[in-house]
């Protein structure tokens, strides 16, 4: 079983400060569970309660004791939250190996009943970091019983910078061959963590086919692809991968077949339907990051919500052309927005007409009645389209996700690039989410992950 626990980058740098300090720090992280339906599980980390200094009886550098009033109270904090609970202690040093000891394997064996039981959670956690110059190293366990104990495999945190971090215990694997100008410009882990990346894009036009086909040539491996429409005849001028051949057939599938051209060994999930479906929304809860390049409100509003709820992050795109009534085009605009943790949410940047979202999700004999009687904005129409600025944007896009793992721009960075190809312009900027809304930190939608009903929305029957 394929365990991740999903950081947002708060809780990963507090989990970075404990480990460099020179003493053993202890814990009790607190942690949604996500169980997928291939079997996977995330866990969403949420809070770090931190054993305070009076309830160590022993504290050195190799060794902690605890008295139980140091954990006890997170544990009822745990259950009140609804949460599993995770042991988290460091193992201090750049050359520590976060693996359990025999005495940590002891004290495990004696808490762990004490932890479900206190926390109500059938599930019990382990968490042991130490610090690298580069970022942390770990090792961790779920456990559902005694006999029934999984690694976590990855410790995935995102914020200002993305870090998929694989177990201390993992066998990592040189990048292969074909990726020798990646790794030059790049380095060996940047091409293993693309490689173990699994990347949603939702929305299979002219900006998700150009962003799909740049991943899979970078070296992501594992794609999930959602896109409800066929290949029209004005569609061959921007998908990438279609042919004349392909009119009348399923978008997705015809992505899905080019990347596989491309990569045969690429793990290719399409799925013909909208992202307003529940089903369809459900399939991007494995994804470690999306890309949004889907010009349907509805959707983009389910994207939003995912990005606070799962922690995922969405790196939405838009390609806008302008002309006046003469047809001469006068604006060429592209966006990329990054919702993670902490950021504002694409509902708080104003980015979605709410009501065109509205009307999306009415059926057809609602849409036109309401559209007849003036209660809702006519769909339908037709923007222009050209792949050379659907591209430039999905490069873009894909330039803020390779940016964040390897962190060769500015810092802090924006959350927001706007590209003003008319003018020649490339700016950033940052939004911070509205006071109440779900997106806000206080509002405790952070890392909470299945609710009832999904995503705390409703969804067309």
């Amino acid at each position: 079983m394929t365990v991740t626990l999903a950081l947002p980058q708060h809780l990963s740098d507090d989990l970075t400060r404990a480990a460099w300090q020179p003493l053993e720090s202890a814990g009790v992280l607190f942690a949604s569970v996500v169980r997928l339906e291939d079997g996977k599980i995330r866990l969403l980390g949420r809070a770090i309660e931190w054993v305070n200094e009076r309830s160590y009886l022993k504290r050195e550098a190799d060794h902690l004791a605890i008295a139980s009033e140091g954990y006890v109270h997170a544990l009822g904090k745990a259950e009140n939250l609804g949460e599993m609970p995770l042991w988290v202690h460091t193992h201090p040093g750049l050359s520590a190996v976060p693996a359990p000891s025999p005495s940590d394997r002891i004290v495990d064996r004696e808490i762990s009943d004490l932890f479900r039981l206190r926390s109500g959670s059938q599930y019990y956690g382990t968490l042991i970091v130490s610090p690298r110059l580069d970022g942390l190293a770990f090792t961790g366990t779920l456990q559902e019983d005694a006999r029934d104990i999984s690694e976590i495999e990855h410790l995935w945190s995102v914020g200002n910078r993305f870090r998929l971090t694989a177990s201390a215990h993992a066998t990592l694997a040189d990048p292969l061959p074909a990726f020798d100008r990646n790794v030059r410009a790049f380095g060996n882990d940047i091409q293993r963590t693309l490689h173990a990346l699994h990347v949603g894009i939702v929305g299979c036009g002219g900006t998700g086919s150009a962003v799909a086909e740049q991943l899979v040539r970078l070296g992501v491996r594992e794609v999930t692809l959602i896109e409800p429409d066929v290949v029209s005849e004005t569609n061959l001028t921007r998908l990438y991968g279609s042919g004349v051949s392909d009119i009348g057939q399923p978008k997705v599938d015809v992505v899905a077949d080019h990347l596989r051209r491309i990569a045969p060994d690429l793990r290719c999930e399409p799925i013909r339907a909208m992202l307003t479906v529940e089903s369809a929304a459900r399939k991007l809860l494995p994804c470690d990051v999306i890309f949004g390049c889907t010009d349907d409100n509805a959707g983009r509003l389910v994207l939003s919500r995912i990005a606070t709820y799962f922690l995922t992050p969405v790196i939405d795109c838009g390609v806008l052309l302008s002309s006046n009534g003469s047809g001469d085009l006068t604006g060429i605009d592209g966006r990329i927005t990054i919702l993670t943790p902490g950021q504002a949410c694409l509902v708080c940047r104003g980015r979605i007409d709410l009501a065109r979202a509205s009307t999306e999700l009415l059926t057809p004999e609602e849409r036109r009645q309401r559209e007849d009687e003036g209660y809702a904005p006519a769909l339908g129409r037709v923007e222009p389209a050209v792949i050379t600025f659907t591209t430039a944007v999905a490069a873009a896009a894909v330039n803020e996700l390779l940016e964040r793992f390897i962190g060769y721009g500015a810092d802090p960075r924006p959350s927001e690039i706007l590209l003003r190809f008319h003018d020649r312009e490339i700016s950033g900027n940052v939004a911070l989410p509205r006071e109440r809304h779900y997106c806000h930190p206080a509002a405790g939608k952070l890392g909470l992950g299945l609710t009832q009903p999904f995503l705390e929305q409703a969804w067309p029957a």
